[in-house]
């Protein structure tokens, strides 16, 4: 960042408007926006859903909590003054579990635990300064596997709070290395080398090493270029086996160690899983697509067998269970449904053969809850959020065309929705763009906008999860383009069949959908307010600035430098002077997927050409906010933005 420019943020941070947000503070009587955000109702969280190898018991974490259930009974896991526990990872025996405790403070601290399943009191392993994340036991139960960012500044991963640049840039990175502990004297080692950077591994079945995706340099960044390498656990040494076409992900090896099987495909964001499943053969060093042409997205895999393989998947703006022999030939699904199934990405936890299943299943009408059994015949197993009921209109699975595109996403109706009145539409565009909207208990975006009486659309055009890799793929060097067209004659879809008045329509999204906002007011005048979140307003300053530029190559074919044309035919920068639509643009201050820098540019650009536009700057914030208030703050303030320009645009308020 420029001294001009750090000069510049200093005056605008000091604005009230960004640095104060007690505007929203009960001094007096809240906003509608305010009012409908705090009736909302609230769900417990659940993180994660384990269930034992044989089936019979299962671990979940709610909250931070960890429960283990099975044989009738349940047993709360708690240690030292009940710590957040999150990632449990069953034994091979099911006899005991494994898990990771964070300490409070401002720097990450972790430990590791062991917890037998008689009931005896868990077993510290481990007390780590730094992040510490997947742990897991040997096949022989005889040490455990992490992944350790010693003296970790803050939490790994690029969505969260990045760490200022100060001093020599690129002096030090912080590598993720796998280490073990051995279970009979607690001794850590560090087994990768140190300047390899290891995203996601599993064990070989016999325990004496690891197949793992890893790449040189900072973790953030080069998860897009990642290859598979073969770990032994006693050297440590990294031996390349697979160089990939596009992204990599959760690496599994066969029961007879003679495959690895992981989805490859288009990513834009490292966890956000989709493509199609591969299988790498050990003997010959080939992998081989073995659902080419499906359309769905694979998301998350596991081994059912020595041939077989059980994956869930993004399918047609619903989630499924399916599986694949390991030599390829027909995909059997398994299930598949409207409703959610997983947590962050659709995902399973699977028995070791697959005939028992538990999922975190949840959709619009139902709040999260654990149900358990064979894949589609499951039995809830919890009732935690029963007391969560909607507080919004029915959920749609929308599906209209664009040309040769059959396209699909999830419109919710207005709360209280009755024939005769005209309601304003959202549209939120998704972040990604290789994601997908689906139908989730979801009560900030479309539920929120539903409580507060508007249609409320999230489309999955051309570059989302769900039609297959093709489709995925389709906005490759056409970003604003297809998929641009496929949002809009979504909108038109929406305005033929339901009562939506066309002078109160708004946008937003955030990250890629942060793009989109500013792109479609760049193309268009048709919206009475947009709000950007986190959005890309100019790819040649963009790469510059963030902190993941190489996801940005498989996308656009080269980098900035050395292909300009194909990135500023999708820069809305270059189309800034048609903008009239009433924009507020919200951004963390330490994002480093999308920096903040791009907004100030839109904020700057609109202001000067005397567009209606607010900016607020969120101290300390990544890419997604991790503190309750501003995500509070995040969507009172756009719902409060669209009141106030829909009114302004029509005839009153929502729902008239």
């Amino acid at each position: 960042m420029t001294a001009l420019l750090r000069a510049f943020l200093a005056a605008f941070l000091a604005i009230p408007l960004i640095t104060c947000f007690s505007s929203h503070a009960q001094t007096s009587a809240p906003s509608r926006a305010a009012a409908v955000y705090d009736s909302l109702p609230r769900a417990k969280r659940i993180d994660q859903v384990a269930i034992s190898p044989d089936g019979k018991q299962i671990a979940y974490i709610v909250d931070g909590a960890l429960t283990i259930s099975g044989s009738g009974s349940e047993r709360s896991v708690v240690v030292e003054g009940k710590l957040p526990l999150r990632e449990v990872a069953w034994s091979a025996d099911s006899s005991q579990v494994v898990f990771i405790a964070d300490l409070p403070g401002d720097v990450p601290a972790g430990q590791v635990w062991t917890a037998a399943t008689d009931g005896t009191a868990p077993v510290k392993r481990a007390d780590l300064r730094g992040y510490v994340q997947t742990p897991s036991f040997s096949p022989d139960g005889s040490k455990l596997a992490i992944l350790f960012i010693e003296g970790m500044p803050r939490v790994a991963g690029p969505l969260q709070p990045m760490m200022p640049l100060a001093g020599v840039v690129d002096e030090k990175n912080f590598e993720q290395r796998l280490s073990t502990i051995e279970l009979a004297n607690n001794t850590l080692r560090q087994v990768t080398p140190a300047d390899m950077y290891v995203y996601e591994y599993d064990w070989t079945p016999d325990g004496q090493g690891w197949f793992a995706t890893a790449a040189h340099g900072s973790g953030d960044a080069n998860w897009y270029v990642a290859h598979l390498y073969h770990i032994p656990v006693q050297s440590g040494a990294m031996h390349e086996i697979y160089i990939p076409k596009l992204q990599i992900a959760d690496p599994h090896v066969s029961p007879d160690n003679k495959h690895i099987a992981f989805i490859e495909g288009l990513m834009s964001d490292e966890g956000s899983t989709g493509g199609d499943v591969f299988v790498l053969s050990l003997a010959d060093g080939k992998a081989r697509d073995v659902t080419p042409n499906i359309k769905a997205s694979p998301s998350s895999l596991t081994w059912t067998g020595p041939d077989r393989i059980t994956f869930a998947e993004n399918i047609d703006g619903g989630t499924g269970l399916a599986s694949v022999a390991a030599n390829g030939g027909e995909v059997q699904t398994l299930w598949s449904g409207e409703e959610f199934i997983g947590t962050g990405v659709p995902s399973a936890s699977l028995s070791r053969d697959g005939s028992v299943t538990a999922v975190v299943k949840q959709s619009p009408s139902q709040a999260p809850e654990i149900w358990t059994g064979p894949a589609g015949k499951w039995k809830q197993l919890t009732t935690m959020n029963s007391g969560a009921k909607p507080a919004w209109g029915e959920a749609k699975n929308f599906h209209w065309t664009n040309g040769n595109e059959h396209l699909e996403g999830w419109l919710m109706l207005p709360k209280d929705f009755a024939p005769g009145k005209t309601y304003p539409l959202v549209v939120n565009v998704h972040g990604g763009p290789s994601a997908a909207c689906s139908a989730r208990w979801d009560t900030r975006t479309l539920g929120g906008e539903s409580a507060m009486g508007y249609f409320a659309f999230c489309p999955n055009p051309r570059g989302s999860y769900g039609q297959g890799e093709a489709f995925t793929q389709g906005n490759v060097k056409d970003f604003g383009g297809g998929d641009y067209r496929d949002i809009m004659t979504g909108v038109d879809a929406i305005l033929k069949q339901y009562p939506v008045d066309p002078k109160r329509l708004g946008i937003r999204g955030h990250s890629y959908g942060g793009y989109m906002t500013m792109w479609v007011e760049a193309q268009t005048n048709r919206f009475a307010a947009a709000v950007a979140g986190a959005g890309l307003s100019d790819w040649l300053s963009y790469y510059g600035v963030n902190e993941i530029d190489e996801w940005m190559i498989p996308f656009f074919g080269k980098s900035v430098y050395d292909d300009p044309a194909v990135y500023a035919k999708s820069d809305p920068m270059h189309f800034v002077k048609a903008v009239k639509t009433p924009t507020l643009i919200l951004v963390g201050e330490r994002d480093g997927e999308v920096p903040m820098e791009q907004s100030v540019e839109w904020w700057h650009a609109l202001k000067s050409l005397h567009v209606p536009v607010q900016m607020v700057v969120y101290p300390g914030e990544g890419h997604v906010f991790v503190k309750p208030e501003d995500t509070r703050d995040y969507f009172v303030r756009g719902w409060e933005w669209f009141d106030q320009w829909f009114a302004k645009a029509g005839s009153g308020s929502a729902g008239k």
